[in-house]
């Protein structure tokens, strides 16, 4: 089989880079999946090597991701989500679980790799409320003005921003802080904002040990990102957001279905997830968050004021 042709023997389609590992595409090989060349399932392996049961992890990711969008929507009635490095389709994605609870819960999905905006296609054609938009993380003002994003989604109403496994992959130059900033103050108030990533305990420990190889693997060996983050640091990305009990935490301890049916595992641990609450300004009151955003909307101004 041919480096251009992945394990459904379906050649790539046109446009799709194959000498170089893509993020969704690993994801989908660590999962099983068959949307993947060798180029991915190298970098799979190599993280095999150090984690062999990261496999799980990505598991462990898509339940976690289930009882949050089963709380958003059905507890909550969030009835709008934007899903953002949403990655391949699998069993269980954010509109199947959404519009269980709500059938006409509309979910919008945002990648910018050309084989997810394949897919996205196929999920335009079967389903009403679901949506997908070929764009970057990185681009928030972009991203959230975009045609298809402003026609499906209200953006005066609360909705739900999906960031699942994807922040991990922002190189720090990017400055991931700033770039969820500019998405929370853009989003009404009412909105959550759903986050997991690779966290390194720092601390010295076998756990810490391998959140640094892991890391290195994922950086060097054909992905290029994939970076282990402190606690401090992903909490940052949630900026005055309130945290939904139980706040950051692993994955697992997140309102678990039931009893651990066995102990968890080294690579289990070094994945950390929370849900972010926009909540309204109480009456006559400012919130910081609310004040954050008026202090830099009157810079912005003041700016234009003096380009004029």
């Amino acid at each position: 089989m041919s480096d251009t042709t992945p394990q459904t023997g379906v050649r790539a389609p046109v446009g799709v880079d194959t000498t170089r590992a893509s993020i969704a595409r690993v994801y989908d090989a660590t999962l099983g999946g068959k949307d993947n060349y060798p180029v991915d399932r190298y970098v799979r392996d190599k993280v095999a090597e150090v984690a062999p049961r990261q496999g799980d992890v990505a598991r462990m990711n898509r339940r976690w991701l289930h009882r949050v969008v089963r709380y958003l929507s059905g507890t909550v009635g969030i009835d709008q989500f934007l899903d953002i490095g949403a990655g391949l389709p699998t069993v269980g994605n954010t509109h199947e679980i959404a519009q269980q609870q709500n059938p006409e819960a509309c979910v919008v999905y945002v990648d910018n790799d050309p084989v997810c905006n394949i897919h996205g296609r196929v999920l335009l054609e079967s389903n009403d409320y679901t949506h997908f938009v070929p764009a970057d993380l990185t681009e928030p003002n972009t991203l959230l003005t975009h045609s298809e994003v402003t026609e499906h989604l209200d953006l005066t109403r609360p909705i739900a921003l999906i960031l699942c496994g994807i922040l991990h992959h922002v190189d720090d130059d990017l400055d991931p802080a700033r770039i969820m900033r500019e998405y929370i103050d853009a989003l009404p108030f009412g909105s959550y904002v759903a986050i997991t990533h690779f966290y390194d305990p720092d601390d010295g420990s076998e756990a810490h040990d391998m959140a640094i190889e892991l890391q290195r693997r994922f950086t060097e060996m054909g992905l290029g990102s994939g970076w282990y983050r402190t606690r401090a640091q992903i909490a940052s990305y949630f900026g005055d957001l309130v945290l939904v009990e139980p706040g950051l935490v692993e994955l697992d301890d997140w309102w678990p279905m039931g009893p651990a049916l066995r102990p968890r595992l080294t690579e289990e641990r070094l994945l950390l997830g929370g849900l972010g609450h926009k909540p309204e300004p109480a009456d006559g009151v400012v919130t910081a968050l609310h004040r954050a955003k008026i202090d830099r909307e009157n810079a912005s101004a003041s700016d234009d004021t003096e380009q004029e």
